[in-house]
């Protein structure tokens, strides 16, 4: 899976969860965690394997189930203790949605069911030239993706992404667009509080007079 496409998977099934758990809406931070979180294997392992050569493959520690329990708990933990248990249950959430995902998409796209994918280092997948630059491997299997698309002739599987992307932006829109949300109004008290400081010199000076 692509990382958006990841990301799309992770806010679509932590918003369904708190609509029917919580009765409610994500709140920003929690949208932010889901989203960075169900991106963070990717985000581990394929430098490291592209880049640095560090693993023979893009599928290593950050895919590992092994290290993916741990960490989701420990924060947990930690954002539990913060008063933060929903971000918490949010970021555990997305990064272990990742890992089942990937074997999903091997298994739709080439019929082919690979656990090991998130074993590592128990099992591995087949090896990868690791050290041949991040940007020009992205490229590479971005461009296969981009054909796929320009082509025209999209597979069932390739439409149901493109209706979950859809229906993912429209529950963004309906939960008020958590993130964009905190932003604009963090935007907003920043500029009340520039115009504030600046008028009230000008409302002293008058006040003198």
């Amino acid at each position: 899976m692509w990382p958006w496409e990841h990301a799309i998977v992770g806010y679509l099934v932590y918003s369904l969860f708190c609509h029917l758990y919580y009765r409610d809406s994500p709140g920003g931070l929690e949208a932010f965690a889901v989203v960075f979180a169900s991106v963070l294997p990717d985000l581990v392992d394929k430098p490291l394997s592209w880049e640095y050569g560090v693993f023979e493959t893009g599928y290593a520690l950050g895919h590992s189930i092994f290290f993916a329990v741990p960490l989701a708990i420990v924060v947990g933990v930690i954002a539990r203790s913060w008063g933060r248990t929903r971000a918490g249950l949010a970021f555990g959430l997305g990064y272990l949605l990742h890992l089942p995902a990937d074997v999903v998409d091997g298994y739709v796209r080439s019929d082919v069911v690979q656990f090991e994918l998130m074993l590592w280092p128990m099992s591995t997948v087949e090896s990868h030239e690791g050290g041949v630059g991040f940007v020009s491997e992205f490229l590479h299997f971005f461009g296969q993706y981009r054909a796929e698309l320009l082509a025209g002739d999209l597979s069932t599987y390739m439409w149901a992404q493109v209706g979950m992307g859809v229906f993912a932006l429209l529950l963004w829109l309906a939960d008020g667009a958590p993130v964009l949300r905190e932003v604009v109004l963090g935007c907003k008290r920043v500029a009340i509080r520039i115009v504030d400081a600046w008028m009230a010199p000008n409302t002293s000076v008058r006040e003198r007079k």
